[in-house]
């Protein structure tokens, strides 16, 4: 039941879903993320959601790029991950895969190669510090009642317990407007409280980290 519901959500954002989150921290625009969602057939031929994103980091130097590639089943579990590091001074790919109770991790750059295993319950999401469209997958956990998730973040490497409630409709400001959203909190772990804001179709409009005095916006469309 759960796991339809969650696919139920899914599905109401469309077959697609593309955008860019404009990342600030306190008014200092950090970077901008693109990214895509996409309804269709995984890797290993199962139906479910790729999530790719392209989160640039250039306002300091040297520019680095992040951009993992997410491949998440029908009933909302991430099984692969592939996580590109452009950073000239330590390119690094990341590499994820969910198994029976455990999520590996493999990191591989010029330096050093390792694998490490977490043990995780289900649900499970998969997030990073710098890169935000990932939460997406974590509001389509959102319900009436507290939901608890394991949260593994591979670049940290670290794994994580949140719990992610559905707080209701309230208002925020989103690119200069005020407008009425479904407000979702994420609290737990190194963050300590992630506020979302979903419109009418479940997309993430905005994110807050107050911790971390940061903000990402959906840029919006022409």
């Amino acid at each position: 039941m759960i796991a339809g519901l969650l696919l139920a959500l899914g599905l109401a954002q469309g077959p697609r879903d593309e955008g860019i989150l404009v990342l600030h921290e306190d008014t200092l625009e950090v970077a901008r993320e693109s990214f895509s969602l996409a309804q269709g057939r995984l890797s290993g031929g199962d139906p479910g959601w790729t999530l790719q994103s392209t989160a640039r980091y250039d306002r300091v130097r040297p520019v680095i790029v992040l951009s993992p590639t997410l491949e998440i089943r029908t009933d909302s579990q991430p099984v692969t991950l592939q996580f590109d590091v452009a950073n000239p001074r330590e390119p690094m790919r990341v590499l994820g895969q969910l198994g029976r109770n455990r999520y590996t991790v493999r990191t591989v750059s010029r330096s050093v190669e390792r694998a490490r295993e977490f043990p995780v319950e289900l649900p499970l999401v998969v997030l990073d510090d710098s890169v935000f469209a990932l939460y997406q997958i974590v509001a389509w956990h959102a319900g009436p009642r507290p939901v608890t998730l394991t949260a593994v973040i591979p670049r940290g490497p670290r794994r994580e317990t949140l719990i992610v409630t559905d707080a209701g409709p309230a208002q925020t400001v989103v690119n200069d407007r005020t407008v009425t959203a479904r407000h979702v909190t994420v609290s737990g772990g190194q963050n300590q409280l992630v506020h979302l804001w979903l419109d009418d179709r479940g997309r993430i409009a905005r994110l807050e980290i107050p911790s971390r005095r940061l903000v990402a916006e959906r840029a919006p469309t022409d």
